[in-house]
């Protein structure tokens, strides 16, 4: 469904990306792991036309998606969670909603079943965002995110600072997506919330993706781990 092949990317004369390439197929859960300053952000951010590659090509279904403008990645069904959330902090709840669904034109029967998933969400739609707690503000940016029926999520990091609870909601709601065919790209450095939903684990170092193995292989004391995550 989505592929990057090839790609270098990066900030002026840095390059971050190197050579990157990988796939995620429809209904996947592709976890991406490695150190900080390995290119994990940089590589969504590249995906989503906010950093141009300079090299190599990215596609989704077949289409060519990085020559696009960065306001028309989203529109092609690609979602995307940065990391720390960037709401619309003084809008409400239902006012970031109306945003997700504007994207692609979805209606209140797509704003209906997101918030199915969060229905902590339907109790604060008129609450401003900013004043949610940090897990109900992950909570909102997904849901955000899902209002587009994106055919690939791009998740950084949404487990990081959050209490146990929301994070097996976050764990659940990453499964239950599987089977509607969404594709995601988890972008995580928890070990243990990789291994609950992962398909296959892609270790990134320095810029490129060094090796892509199936999660159900893997245990938290794997060597993968120790080499490409660990301090």
């Amino acid at each position: 469904m989505l592929r990057l092949d090839g790609i270098d990317a990066g900030y002026g004369a840095v390059r971050v990306l190197r050579g990157l390439t990988l796939s995620v197929a429809a209904g996947e859960v592709l976890c991406v792991m490695g150190r900080n300053g390995a290119g994990k952000s940089t590589m969504l951010k590249t995906i989503m036309g906010q950093v141009r590659a300079t090299a190599g090509t990215i596609d989704l279904d077949g289409t060519r998606i990085d020559p696009l403008p960065a306001h028309e990645v989203p529109r092609h069904g690609i979602g995307y969670v940065p990391q720390g959330r960037r709401l619309f902090g003084d809008l409400t709840v239902a006012e970031n909603i109306e945003i997700g669904l504007m994207t692609r034109a979805r209606d209140a029967r797509v704003r209906d079943k997101v918030l199915d998933l969060f229905p902590r969400l339907r109790e604060r739609m008129g609450q401003i965002s900013r004043t949610l707690s940090g897990g109900e503000q992950q909570m909102l940016a997904i849901a955000r995110a899902l209002c587009l029926e994106p055919k690939v999520l791009l998740l950084d990091e949404p487990t990081e600072g959050l209490q146990p609870s929301m994070i097996a909601l976050i764990r659940d709601t990453v499964v239950a997506l599987k089977s509607t065919g969404v594709a995601t790209v988890l972008v995580e450095q928890r070990v243990d919330a990789a291994l609950s939903v992962a398909d296959r684990i892609a270790f990134m170092t320095g810029g490129s993706v060094a090796e892509t193995v199936p999660a159900a292989g893997l245990h938290p004391n794997a060597a993968h781990f120790a080499a490409y995550v660990g301090v």
